[in-house]
């Protein structure tokens, strides 16, 4: 049996990793401690949390993409409509008062 290296690991799982050895030589303190199982549980778990909700934040993104896309073409479309109404009122206006003059040279 041959035991995992550095470049070829016996196994990716932390959780069946064997864990590091400090060396004796070196003084206590000196370096940072073991990382231990259960951060690398909850980091895994956070991480794979996270990458579940992408899609669903993305897709909320999207959405809200699209009603304000929404939005503004609404607010476009009544902004031509009010000009529609306003040019045919002035049309309106102006029979009116060739209709008065009319009655009024007559």
């Amino acid at each position: 049996m041959r035991l995992g290296t550095i470049d070829r690991p016996q196994t990716h799982d932390p959780r069946n990793q064997a864990p590091m050895i400090t060396p004796t030589k070196e003084p206590v303190g000196s370096a940072t401690p073991d990382v231990t199982i259960i951060g690398a549980n909850d980091s895994r778990q956070n991480r794979t949390r996270e990458m579940q909700l992408i899609p669903e934040a993305l897709a909320r993104a999207h959405m809200h993409d699209r009603l304000r896309e929404a939005e503004v073409d609404r607010q476009a479309v009544r902004l031509v409509a009010a000009r529609k109404m306003q040019r045919r009122a002035e049309r309106a206006s102006l029979r009116a008062r060739r209709a008065l003059a009319m009655a009024v040279m007559h």
